[in-house]
């Protein structure tokens, strides 16, 4: 372990300044992870990260120190505790922090299996929201256009609890474009629309599409997909972007457990 007591250390310097900027963090190709679930589900998923960073409490935990031992052959530094909370995300969080590689899947060539598009979503929350919804009804890719919140901020990540790492993310998309190499339907909810999710077929593959928090998704590619709403018996306009999300995802999912059942 290496230990850090200065603002000016070299590695401090850089480390804060990915903290603070997004742009710095992608030129870098990292993401970072803070506090123990993170951590714990990044090294589950089979990956190792670049450096641990720790605070000295944190070192008084059984678990954080079983987390710094399964990140084998990692630098490890250790700051005091004021030092850690200038690079700190997370209020009154345990001082644990992982620089990782930032995945970079390669896109395949064409959409031939569900996949999960946003259009444009800008709060995190609903990202990251979105993202552990896919993953735990089993859908394994999701592309974001231009315009959506950065997939691997601090805000997301912790938001998704972890869904990163069992999801393909493809960021900065022409969707528009996508939408000419999908070989499956497109699928985008509407409060208008005359069909039904739980009376269309969505036990085959498709493109679930959702949109801007306010505007909605583009009218391209509202053209382009099939219009389903959500039943909403009680009051109320609309649902959020992400139960909407979840509320598509399940019904795919329950009309594919019946399918299997028989």
């Amino acid at each position: 372990m290496k230990r850090i007591s200065s603002r000016d250390n070299a590695f401090f310097k850089t480390l804060r300044r990915q903290v603070e900027q997004g742009g710095v963090r992608r030129e870098a190709g990292v993401a970072l992870l803070e506090g123990i679930h993170l951590c714990d589900a990044y090294l589950a998923s089979g990956a190792q990260p670049r450096q641990v960073v720790v605070g000295d409490s944190a070192l008084e935990r059984a678990e954080v120190v079983d987390l710094i031992d399964r990140a084998e052959a990692t630098e490890t530094f250790v700051l005091d505790d004021a030092l850690f909370a200038t690079l700190s995300q997370v209020a009154h969080g345990v001082p644990l922090l992982m620089v990782v590689d930032e995945p970079r899947p390669e896109r395949p060539g064409s959409i031939a299996r569900t996949s999960v598009w946003l259009d444009r979503v800008q709060d995190p929350g609903n990202i990251g929201s979105i993202l552990r919804s896919a993953s735990a009804a089993g859908i394994d890719d999701v592309y974001l256009s231009r315009g959506c919140a950065g997939v691997w901020s601090t805000k997301v990540l912790r938001a998704a609890m972890g869904a990163h790492f069992h999801l393909r993310l493809f960021e900065n998309c022409d969707l528009e474009a996508l939408t000419r190499d999908a070989g499956v339907a497109s699928i985008a909810t509407s409060s208008h629309a005359t069909s039904s999710i739980h009376d269309f077929d969505l036990t085959g593959e498709v493109v679930w599409i959702f949109g801007h928090e306010g505007q909605g998704v583009d009218p391209i590619l509202s053209e382009r997909a099939i219009a389903l709403r959500i039943p909403q018996p009680g009051a109320g306009e609309s649902l959020n972007v992400a139960a909407a999300a979840a509320v598509c995802f399940f019904e795919q999912a329950r009309q594919r457990a019946v399918q299997r059942r028989g």
